[in-house]
């Protein structure tokens, strides 16, 4: 099943059997009309209307006007059944059985044996249950799309030398926006001109402003700081970050996880075993006993083997989750993500740009004889400056001029190789290039903590550069919190075992694997699952490998990153990595709930059963029992949406456009 060929409704659908439009993709073009309030929903409006005329034929018939009675019964089935019978006979149709099929047998059942004001009755309730469902999906998806709220209502550009303010929708990539202080950002930019401080919070759930300057990228719904900016467009408002956010999530929801595919499993064989259960019954019970007493209790069985109650059940919790993750920068692609998430007990965790600050500076060069700072320094940026190896831009940053390369190669996992002034220059890790007589000075830098790279000219070592990246400050307390959790923590990382295991001791890492390739980190990612579902973290593209052979890929800072977003079981969209294990709690929290629906769906079915069986319970009885058990699952799971808990220490949140995302 591909992920743009089943949209999350028609995941409900399946089980449940009850046909429904799925929601439109926001990727590009306009926002659905929410669904903010009971009545603005098709099937509770017609739910209510039903249960006016029962009421009211209710009411005559205790005035002793029995016709009346009968007549407005008649009138209320037809209401609320047309909420669910065309959908089900569309699918009875095409072969397919469903929750809404055992409805109508139960409703003609009942009219068939003169029991019309009990067959209303189950169209009366059975068109409020898919009402509720309908209203809490619709909430829950309009909680994830409230991300698009936080553009501004305007834009200014500049036209020449006049600013014109334009609907943001109408700006064009090229465009020159003027953002002020205070102001939000209509879409994605790269700032050409100004200098401020942008609160990214309630995107990337940032807890500090992130300063920016000229040539920087900058991302929609950010609220500028105190300095006024000028952002060159490179986004339309139908295809910026947060669009492409809100597109994902919706096209990956799509993926159905474990804990669904179960509910799936049992719901689709249930109902055809359960009508071939109640014609057995009602043709042994004529022949022992009355039949219309038989019929009957066939027609309650049916009706109380209704699987709905778990068709919906993880599928409404899992919208909710996701949507409440989104919302502080936490993305989750589907269910399938979000209970591989909350099985997890294994992270590994990638150190650069994951770990650490992802920053790393030039910090020590140790030269051979007849070799200057400068000349190795050179050497190495002059292939660096083809590279975009974290480390590249430290050497760059430290290198006043930078020579011609030419020939550059990269190895994977290792190095550098390329022509520099007529010499063949190798930039490398110890290994793979010889350090010779630097050997001392490389094992100095390392157990100092810094990453080594050795530079060789023609065959013969020309000096060794120190390049340290330090840890984020919050890395210590995210491998507490993990640890205080039961979670298991592992670095994985391409640097040598003595700067790998200093990072780690100051972390508080206790299992380090250093000295990996690409392929490596893949191959021990393979055996961590071996002992447990493993989730790898790493920046969605080095660790590309890694990332897909474990059980969960995710991605750290991936705002703005098309790649990571779409390589990526989850994506952190900023770089706290306070984050990751708020995602981790949060999943955990997502899949027990989810497993309580399941269970509560399972018990109710098995305990309605037999007593629809031996008569305790009739038809109507029966029909109120689930509808109550629906409503029941449904409340459970948006639970999965209060996100108060995914308030991380010291992250900030925009309450005030977030308020109307809550479901």
């Amino acid at each position: 099943m591909s992920r743009e060929e089943t949209p999350q409704r028609e995941v409900l659908v399946d089980a449940c059997g009850c046909e429904r439009t799925p929601p439109p993709s926001t990727g590009g073009g306009e926002v659905e009309e929410p669904v903010t309030r009971l009545w603005h929903v098709r099937e509770i409006r017609l739910g209510l209307l039903s249960g006016a005329l029962l009421g009211v034929g209710f009411l005559a018939g205790l005035g002793g006007w029995e016709t009346v009675e009968l007549v407005l019964a008649a009138a209320a089935l037809l209401v609320g059944g047309s909420t669910f019978v065309p959908g089900a006979l569309r699918r009875l149709a095409r072969g397919k059985l469903g929750v809404g099929l055992l409805m109508t047998i139960g409703a003609v059942g009942a009219t068939l044996l003169g029991q019309v004001e009990e067959a209303a009755a189950l169209a009366f309730l059975f068109s409020l249950s898919e009402g509720l469902e309908e209203y809490s999906l619709a909430r829950t998806r309009h909680g994830l799309r409230a991300l698009l709220d936080l553009v501004p209502k305007e834009a200014t550009v500049l036209r020449g030398s006049h600013e014109v303010v334009l609907d943001p929708a109408q700006l064009v990539t090229g465009d020159v926006m003027v953002v002020r202080p205070g102001e939000r950002l209509a879409t994605d930019g790269t700032v050409r001109s100004g200098r401020s401080s942008l609160d990214t919070s309630a995107i990337t759930g940032e807890s500090m402003p992130v300063e920016t300057g000229p040539g920087q990228e900058v991302f929609a719904g950010s609220i500028n700081g105190t300095g006024a900016l000028e952002v060159k467009v490179t986004s339309t408002a139908q295809d910026n970050s947060l669009a492409r956010i809100v597109h994902v999530v919706e096209t990956e929801q799509s993926r159905r996880g474990a804990t669904q595919r179960l509910a799936d499993r049992i719901a689709r064989p249930l109902v055809p075993g359960i009508l071939v259960a109640a014609v057995l019954t009602a043709l042994l019970g004529t022949l022992l006993d009355d039949p219309s007493v038989w019929v009957h209790r066939a027609l309650v069985m049916v009706v109380a083997a209704s699987p709905c109650a778990l068709a919906i059940s993880v599928p409404v919790t899992a919208v909710a989750s996701i949507g409440a993750a989104s919302r502080r920068g936490i993305l989750i692609k589907g269910g399938a993500a979000m209970e591989a998430l909350g099985r997890v007990r294994t992270v590994a965790l990638d150190k650069t740009g994951t770990l650490t600050r992802n920053r790393p500076a030039v910090v020590d060069v140790a030269t051979a004889p007849g070799n200057n700072r400068d000349q190795v320094l050179g050497w190495a940026a002059a292939l660096e400056a083809r590279s975009e190896h974290p480390l590249a831009a430290a050497i760059l940053a430290a290198t006043a001029t930078v020579p011609a390369a030419k020939d550059v190669q990269a190895v994977v996992g290792a190095g550098l190789v390329g022509t520099v002034d007529g010499a063949r220059v190798r930039l490398g890790r110890p290994g793979w290039v010889t350090p010779g007589d630097l050997a001392g000075d490389v094992a100095r830098m390392q157990q100092a903590g810094a990453t080594a790279v050795v530079v060789e000219v023609d065959g013969h070592p020309a000096g060794a550069i120190a390049v340290r990246d330090e840890l984020r400050p919050e890395a210590a307390e995210v491998i507490a919190r993990f640890a205080d959790h039961g979670y298991t923590v592992v670095m994985l990382t391409g640097d040598n075992q003595v700067t790998a295991r200093a990072l780690a001791a100051e972390a508080g890492i206790e299992q380090v694997h250093a000295d990996l390739r690409p392929e490596d980190k893949s191959q021990v990612v393979t055996g961590l699952r071996t002992q447990g579902p493993t989730a790898m973290v790493g920046d969605g593209v080095n660790d590309a490998p890694a990332l897909a052979t474990a059980d969960v890929g995710v991605a750290m800072g991936a705002m703005g990153t098309d790649v990571a977003i779409e390589t990526a079981d989850v994506a952190l969209m900023g770089d706290d990595l306070r984050l990751l294990p708020y995602a981790f709690e949060h999943a955990h929290r997502t899949r027990a709930i989810m497993l309580q629906n399941v269970v509560v769906s399972l018990a109710l079915i098995a305990a309605l059963i037999p007593l629809a069986l031996f008569g305790v319970l009739g038809l109507a009885a029966v029909v109120l029992v689930h509808e109550l058990a629906e409503v029941l699952v449904i409340a459970n799971g948006v639970r999965a949406g209060r996100s108060r808990h995914l308030a991380a220490p010291g992250v900030a949140q925009d309450r005030t456009h977030l308020e109307g995302a809550r479901a």
